[in-house]
């Protein structure tokens, strides 16, 4: 790859904090809704129904714009976490790849376990934030914390509960962005290599929605348990000095006992409907990006940025 200009690091990982930014702006009620399925139980009753039904309850109860609430945290979470993931993502992929010969899926994989283990922890904050601002309008009045915004949540996080507090949660966290990213970006590089080397689909946004749907249901399938142990731990309260749970064992223990081993995936549709079309919007608009700068900044054929 001598002599072949590439696209500086600091701008790789503008542009996946941008693209995390931009489809997060699209999908945030999904997510909303993924994390209030998810949390649905913790209470000794179960609030929802369905996804379509907490949707319409969340809109009835507490107003169309609820749907947004926890958007600052998102996107904060996005400019964290997704900065750093796709931009350690793309850099290793750099790094690690020879001319004319693509990695395997291992080393895909492995690439991007890494990418998204250093990712998560500089997003927990934000997760952290995200978490408790989509899920207290389900409290009781008296209950809720009622952040006003993701720099709210985490002055009053910092200050009420201590700064550490702001990793809670933290281990499960990293193993779901391990699962996450293991699963979605290579499954994502793998697909759209295939896609191409089936001499069906050419290089373009159609190529990379197929692959991108592809990939969000792989990673949907191998990372819910992760992500409802996650979920539940940085949303719990802790009373007395006593914690709800005291791991992710703990949660995945206690929720097969009260609600059933399929509770493990409870919210699989918003989930997969949230990531499905979250992968698609950011792998699009990443490699939109990075083809542009190619082509009007470096001057030259356009590379894949994954």
């Amino acid at each position: 790859m001598s002599g072949e200009k590439t696209v500086p690091n600091a701008v790789k990982f503008a542009f996946g904090g941008t693209a995390g930014m931009g489809a997060t702006l699209v999908v945030q009620p999904l997510d909303l809704v993924k994390n209030r399925m998810q949390l649905s139980g913790t209470t000794g009753k179960k609030e929802y129904r369905s996804s379509m039904h907490a949707l319409t309850s969340i809109i009835k109860n507490e107003g169309f714009f609820a749907i947004y609430n926890g958007l600052s945290a998102g996107l904060l979470r996005q400019a964290t976490y997704t900065t750093t993931r796709l931009g350690t993502y793309s850099f290793l992929m750099e790094k690690f790849t020879e001319k004319d010969k693509p990695l395997s899926f291992a080393m895909k994989a492995g690439l991007g376990m890494a990418a998204g283990g250093i990712g998560s922890f500089v997003g927990t904050p934000a997760e952290l934030a995200l978490i408790r601002m989509t899920g207290d309008g389900r409290l009781p009045p008296d209950q809720r914390r009622n952040y006003k915004g993701v720099v709210n949540a985490l002055t009053r996080i910092t200050k009420e509960e201590g700064v550490l507090t702001l990793w809670r949660g933290c281990t499960p966290t990293v193993i779901r962005a391990m699962v996450v990213n293991a699963a979605q970006l290579a499954t994502y590089s793998q697909a759209k290599q295939a896609l191409l080397q089936s001499g069906k689909v050419q290089d373009g946004i159609f190529c990379h929605f197929l692959a991108s749907m592809i990939s969000g249901l792989a990673t949907t399938i191998a990372s819910m348990p992760v992500d409802i142990a996650k979920t539940r731990i940085q949303s719990m309260k802790v009373i007395d000095g006593k914690p709800e749970y005291k791991n992710a064992f703990d949660v995945w223990g206690k929720v097969i006992k009260n609600e059933g081993v399929f509770a493990l995936w409870k919210g699989f549709t918003p989930y997969y409907m949230r990531l499905g079309p979250h992968t698609v919007l950011t792998f699009i608009i990443l490699e939109q990006m990075n083809a542009a700068y190619y082509k009007y900044v470096l001057k030259q054929e356009v590379t894949s940025a994954l």
